[in-house]
């Protein structure tokens, strides 16, 4: 007997709720799309991509908070995240060739 073929029926929910993460995954799609890294995309990529950015994120910002925390600050600075990366051999290996900016972004 053939597969119906069609589109599923939505929970109504979003990918990214779905699988509980905070950076959404329909952005790293197009991103994945718009940088024309493939010819074809696994539905599971920005999924992966969205988690993997998830946790690289929160394992800096605890670092930098465990920075602070030992310099006795309140607040995350680029300055700390920027220690942080270098104090720690897994990250300072990725990101040894990175440039943390001192200078907060502007606002619109």
């Amino acid at each position: 007997m053939p597969r119906k073929r069609g589109r599923r029926r939505s929970s109504g929910r979003s990918h990214t709720a779905l699988v509980l993460l905070s950076f959404s995954v329909s952005h790293m799609k197009c991103l994945l799309r718009e940088g024309h890294y493939s010819q074809r995309l696994s539905s599971s990529a920005p999924i992966f991509l969205a988690a993997i950015t998830q946790h690289l994120t929160a394992k800096v910002l605890e670092l930098a908070g465990n920075e602070a925390q030992n310099g006795g600050q309140r607040h995350i600075t680029p300055e700390l995240v920027g220690m942080a990366v270098h104090h720690n051999a897994l990250l300072s290996g990725s990101f040894g060739m990175t440039t943390i900016s001192l200078v907060a972004p502007a606002r619109h």
